[in-house]
């Protein structure tokens, strides 16, 4: 990964410590945005902000064509199904949230993936208790009942404006003629051909000569352009009922797999009520559960209002500090708290309230880290009356989507349902297979969270809204599992509190900290100053990879500014 490095110290370096006077600092003057150290995309009437370029290309063609939103972002999310096959998808899950300008109101759509019916707790255990090795992740039992096709016909028949056939359209054209396979797509093929090579299916897309596809090279794929244009025809019944249904049903009976045609047509999308908070004189609006990430991004931004962040500086080991001790807290009541809201309570009003904010803050010491071993759940009770990709989308109108969706880690469960072209999810091990052990990504969960017939996982998927004075001023989501949450909170706090623009916000390094392990880790950027100073506050340091892959956009009085994260170096923020 020497490119990303390369690519951090290139770009990040210069951002850490954007310059302000003490004069504009005690007078409480923003850092000067006059003169940006990198600039967005510009766009006055449309923009798509997608990890890989001709899906965001694919969007801006639809909101030409007098498209809006809604319908930019169905044909978005069904082309990063066929050109970023490692997280885009039609055989996994989302999060949707919808600003809808006639209205003027926020709707989340969920079309998280299920547990099938005959799922059970101890489903990835032996008969010691043991947690099964790969058994959650890379085997057919891994697979939940895919949510996407059946969310993006939701938001169509809520909000679109054209034809359904007409949003397919780019990915079937995409999937029959193929695109070039470019470096970064061909590491990811090169690292997960393991698990993709293992079964027929897979081997027939993704390999050639008995070798994972190689950069420069065309990825046709047949089966998938096949199962677009039923979807096309037919709709999410093509799905969920009709022969693509008949293919995941056989693919699962095979090999011992849960998911039955019975659970296909079961599956439905559900509309909920966002999780919405205040910031500092900004509205944010993000999922509710069985996202975790809305609830905790509120509840941090709570305990951050109480630190005067601007004055701090950026990144600075104050500031730093705060948000590793407002993560520990955070991540430790997502352990405890969170869950499927339809098989569990989940206090959101608790955890998002200023009052709960503002007794974690007193726990803080501006000069001391507290141990993860000495952090629990907080006391919700006098406070209560409950891989991966995203893009952003504005049109003309007024309409602004955030959407996030994933088949989990990359490539999902590796298989693809024979004859169908769909890479199948692995989202079963965001349960909490075994409560207190961690899943892939680390994250330890709890008892509301445990594996159950029909229920949805948890996720740390996080699309976000941010408003002034009921407009909106923000949209923005990120992949990077447990470190989704963590990435969107920097992303709003170097945007709101330093006037950064999506540029410099998404360039801008990182850190995480989810509670447990106890590591506040790091990217590169970070000043060897700041790394000490953190150390002395007893902060167990940990270098990492770069974190999250934000696609943000940014909705001002001269016109929409949106930017791709530079982590991934496929992504394109397209405007017009």
């Amino acid at each position: 990964m020497k490119w990303k490095t390369a690519l951090l110290s290139a770009a990040i370096l210069s951002i850490c410590a954007i310059p302000a006077s003490q004069a504009q600092i005690a007078a409480g003057i923003r850092y000067d945005t006059s003169f940006p150290i990198i600039s967005p995309v510009y766009g006055k009437s449309g923009m798509v902000v997608s990890e890989q370029a001709l899906a965001s290309q694919a969007g801006l063609d639809i909101l030409q064509r007098g498209g809006n939103a809604i319908d930019a972002a169905i044909a978005t999310g069904f082309a990063l199904a066929v050109v970023l096959p490692n997280a885009g998808n039609i055989g996994g899950g989302g999060f949707m949230l919808v600003h809808d300008a006639r209205s003027g109101k926020q709707v989340a759509l969920d079309f998280r993936e299920l547990a099938p019916r005959s799922a059970k707790r101890d489903l990835y255990l032996d008969s010691q208790g043991n947690v099964i090795p790969e058994k959650s992740t890379y085997s057919h039992q891994a697979v939940g009942i895919p949510g996407t096709v059946a969310g993006l016909e939701l938001a169509h028949k809520r909000f679109g404006s054209l034809p359904w056939a007409q949003l397919l359209a780019p990915a079937i054209r995409l999937a029959e003629q193929g695109f070039t396979v470019s470096p970064h797509l061909a590491s990811l093929l090169a690292a997960e051909a393991g698990h993709l090579g293992k079964w027929p299916a897979g081997r027939a897309i993704f390999f050639r000569n008995q070798q994972a596809l190689q950069a420069g090279e065309l990825l046709k794929q047949t089966d998938l352009a096949k199962s677009l244009r039923l979807i096309a025809r037919d709709g999410a019944k093509a799905f969920y009922e009709g022969e693509i249904a008949q293919k995941i049903a056989a693919e699962m009976k095979a090999h011992d797999g849960l998911i039955t045609l019975d659970d296909l047509r079961a599956y439905r999308a559900a509309e909920r009520v966002p999780v919405r908070g205040d910031y500092r004189g900004y509205q944010v609006v993000s999922m509710p559960p069985p996202s975790s990430g809305g609830v905790h991004i509120v509840q941090m931004l709570n305990m951050l209002e109480h630190f005067p962040l601007r004055e701090q500086g950026h990144n600075s080991a104050a500031t730093l500090h705060q948000m590793s001790e407002i993560m520990k807290r955070a991540y430790a009541d997502r352990a405890e708290y969170l869950g499927d809201p339809d098989h569990v309570k989940v206090p959101v009003q608790a955890l998002t309230s200023k009052a709960y904010a503002a007794t974690q803050v007193q726990q803080i010491s501006q000069d001391k880290a507290t141990p993860s071993a000495e952090i629990r759940a907080g006391k919700l009770q006098p406070y209560e009356s409950d891989q991966t990709t995203h893009y952003s989308v504005a049109d003309k109108y007024g309409n602004v989507v955030s959407t996030t969706y994933t088949l989990n880690l990359n490539f999902g469960s590796g298989i693809v349902a024979s004859g169908t072209g769909i890479l199948l999810n692995n989202e079963m091990d965001d349960f909490s297979v075994k409560p207190g052990v961690p899943n892939a990504f680390g994250l330890v969960g709890g008892e509301a969270n445990a594996v159950g017939a029909w229920k949805r996982p948890l996720s740390s998927m996080s699309p976000t809204l941010v408003l002034q004075n009921g407009k909106p001023v923000i949209a923005t989501g990120s992949p990077g599992g447990s470190r989704i949450i963590t990435t969107v909170l920097q992303t709003l706090v170097n945007m709101i509190d330093f006037g950064m623009n999506p540029a410099e916000a998404a360039v801008a390094p990182r850190i995480h900290q989810q509670w447990l392990p106890d590591q506040l880790r790091y990217e590169p950027g970070i000043s060897a100053d700041t790394l000490r100073l953190l150390a002395q506050r007893g902060q167990n340091l940990q270098p990492a990879q770069v974190m999250g892959k934000t696609q943000t956009i940014q909705m001002t009085p001269k016109g929409l500014a949106g930017f791709s994260d530079p982590r991934n170096p496929d992504g394109k923020a397209a405007g017009y």
